[in-house]
C-alpha cells in the first residue's frame, strides 16, 4: 500500500546537455544533476566604457552617453556545486554495473570532457578515422571532419524556465570517498558557467548544434522579458499599497 502523500510534485532535475557535432549530426549526451544544488550565485556584469572614447575625454557627451550605454547584454555567470554519491548504486550491483565498478567516476569524466577539444579525444579521433577511410571529406559532402581546439556546445537546463547554452569557466572535485579499486564514491563537483549568447556564436555557417543553443537562448530570454512585464501587477498592487486612501 502506498505511503506518504500521494500528490506530492514531481521534482524537475537540472541537467547539462553536451551536443557533440562528431557525427553528421549533433548527438546529445545528457548529464542529470544527482541531486540539484540547494544554491546558486549569478553575477551579472555592466558594460564599462573602456579609455576616454571617441569624444577624446568630452564630459559633455562621451561621459554621459557611457552612463546608460549597453551596447549588448550584460555577461552573466553563475556557479554551483553539485554533489555526487553511488552509496545507493553500490547496494544493487546488478542494477549498476558501471556505479559498482568505478562509482561516481563516469559522471565526473563526463562534465570533465565539457572542457576538452573534440577533435582530441578518442571518439572524435576514431570517428575521423572512420570518415577518412570511407572516403567522406568536405569536398565530397561527406561526413564532416571536427575542427581541433573547439569544445562542444551545451545547454544548461534549470527546469522550463531557464535552457541556456554555456561554457565552463572553472571546474574543480573535491573526492571524498573511494572503492576498493579506488575509484572516488563520493564527491563534490564546483563548477562555474558563463552564459553565451547569440554573439558568441559565428553569424553565418552555423552548426545544428549552435542553431539549437541560439533558440534556447532566445526562448529563455523572451520569458525572463515576460516576467519581468508580469512584476507591473505587483507595482500596480504596492503603489496602491502606499496610498492614504
Amino acid at each position: 500500500m502506498p505511503t506518504g502523500y500521494s500528490r506530492s510534485p514531481k521534482l524537475l532535475k537540472g541537467a547539462l546537455i553536451e551536443f557533440s557535432e562528431r557525427f553528421i549530426g549533433p548527438i546529445p549526451n545528457v548529464i542529470i544533476f544527482q541531486y540539484n544544488p540547494e544554491a546558486m550565485t549569478r553575477t551579472l556584469e555592466v558594460w564599462q566604457q573602456n579609455g576616454s572614447g571617441a569624444s577624446g575625454g568630452d564630459s559633455s557627451t562621451g561621459n554621459d552617453a557611457s552612463n546608460t550605454a549597453q551596447p549588448f547584454d550584460p555577461p552573466e555567470s553563475f556557479s554551483l556545486a553539485l554533489e555526487l554519491d553511488a552509496t545507493d548504486a553500490l547496494e544493487n550491483p546488478a542494477a549498476h554495473p558501471v556505479a559498482f565498478i568505478s562509482g561516481v567516476a563516469d559522471r565526473i569524466a563526463a562534465m570533465e570532457m565539457l572542457l576538452y577539444p573534440q577533435g582530441d579525444s578518442l571518439l572524435g579521433g576514431l570517428l575521423g578515422s572512420i570518415s577518412g577511410s570511407l572516403g567522406g571529406s568536405a569536398n565530397t559532402g561527406g561526413v564532416q571532419p571536427v575542427p581541433r581546439g573547439t569544445v562542444p556546445v551545451v545547454l544548461f537546463v534549470w527546469g522550463p524556465g531557464r535552457i541556456v547554452p554555456v561554457r565552463l569557466t572553472s571546474f574543480s572535485v573535491e573526492e571524498q570517498a573511494y572503492s576498493p579499486l579506488l575509484y572516488p564514491i563520493r564527491a563534490k563537483v564546483n563548477i562555474g558557467l558563463k552564459i553565451l549568447t547569440p554573439r558568441d556564436f559565428p553569424s553565418c555557417n552555423r552548426k545544428l548544434s549552435e542553431e539549437i543553443a541560439i533558440t534556447a537562448f532566445n526562448f529563455t530570454r523572451k520569458q525572463k522579458e515576460v516576467l519581468a512585464a508580469a512584476n507591473i501587477a505587483n507595482s500596480v498592487e504596492s503603489i496602491l499599497g502606499m496610498l492614504p486612501f
